[in-house]
């Protein structure tokens, strides 16, 4: 099999590309960076933006599958950069697809597509998606899921998985940043800390892009991927930090406090856009305080979704690859 994986030098995507290479795959990779470690294991590296028609078109060619895993991603940021990189990005993946007969091309959505500010309780794929636009990377995503999903059939099967909270080994964003804000003091639980998410340990993630690829079931549709239990965030989030020798999280604000905090933080970096990024959004405040967790019988019905690592073995290897360099750090 000759598989593309945009985004493939990432986090999930590099998980994806090794989950491939050890069924035997043929794996290029379309990426921005240049990434020598997956150079030596065989990988085929094409260096280009998702805004280059041409080359991902080109990319596409000679391919049986291609995985696109490569976005755009953050709570704020220039809403026409979203979009080329989304959602345009997307469109010319679909194209590159459908003009050198790629046969199944799977996409790596996001709840965030269908998350607004309020609770989402063990929903399933019928929740619409929001009437309000919540923040650019959100409607980015919802748009380029509805054009993949629209995209399916003569001859191209398009799927789109929306794996929620992506954690693990080797993670550059979500986890390190929490770990570093907390570390300076300034890591506050939102809200009252009941709330319930699904979350995806990244080999996990990976896992299902493949079973999904590998079911006729799948064509048309999008999925809630994620482990088969909601958990309390700031729970598993204390035992993330407690894992790797850091206290639990002390200091709390209110989910009203914090969501006008964010209005404000959005309106003046809105009107003063050289002072960077706010830290808090009005969607940050929501995603740290609300329910999300989700319903994935359809994925476990169409495409038999199981987890292969646990979430204890998850927070071990979690813990074995982080805790190191925390100590690194605390010794420099």
């Amino acid at each position: 099999m000759k598989t593309l994986v945009t985004g493939g030098g990432g986090f999930l995507g590099r998980y994806i590309v090794e989950a491939l290479l050890a069924k035997g795959d043929e794996v290029a990779v379309l990426c921005r960076g240049h990434y020598p470690e997956l150079a030596r294991q065989g990988v085929r590296l094409i260096q280009a933006d998702l805004a280059d028609r041409r080359a991902v078109m080109q990319a596409c060619e000679g391919m049986d599958q291609v995985f696109h895993v490569a976005s755009k991603t953050g709570p704020w940021g220039d809403p026409v950069a979203f979009h080329t990189t989304n959602v345009v990005g997307t469109q010319n993946v679909i194209d590159g697809c459908v003009e050198h007969g790629v046969r199944k091309l799977l996409y790596t959505s996001s709840p965030s597509a269908v998350i607004g500010f309020e609770d989402l309780a063990g929903v399933n794929e019928r929740t619409p998606y929001p009437r309000q636009i919540v923040s650019a990377y959100q409607h980015s995503k919802m748009l380029a899921e509805q054009r993949v999903l629209a995209a399916n059939g003569h001859g191209l099967m398009t799927t789109a998985l929306r794996p929620h909270a992506i954690w693990g080994p080797r993670d550059t964003q979500l986890l390190p940043a929490l770990i570093e804000r907390h570390r300076a003091g300034k890591l506050m639980r939102v809200g009252a800390g009941h709330n319930r998410i699904s979350v995806s340990y990244v080999e996990n993630a990976a896992a299902w892009h493949l079973q999904a690829a590998a079911s006729n079931q799948v064509g048309g549709k999008v999925y809630f991927v994620n482990e088969p239990q909601p958990i309390g965030m700031w729970d598993w989030i204390d035992g993330l930090l407690t894992s790797i020798g850091l206290p639990p999280v002390k200091r709390e604000v209110s989910y009203r406090t914090a969501y006008a905090l964010g209005a404000v933080s959005e309106a003046v970096f809105t009107a003063l856009p050289w002072l960077g990024e706010p830290r808090l959004t009005r969607a940050v405040a929501a995603v740290c305080a609300k329910d999300h967790y989700f319903d994935i019988s359809a994925a476990q019905r169409d495409f038999g979704l199981t987890s292969p690592v646990s979430m204890q073995e998850g927070q071990r290897r979690f813990a074995a690859y982080f805790a190191p360099q925390l100590q690194h750090k605390a010794i420099a």
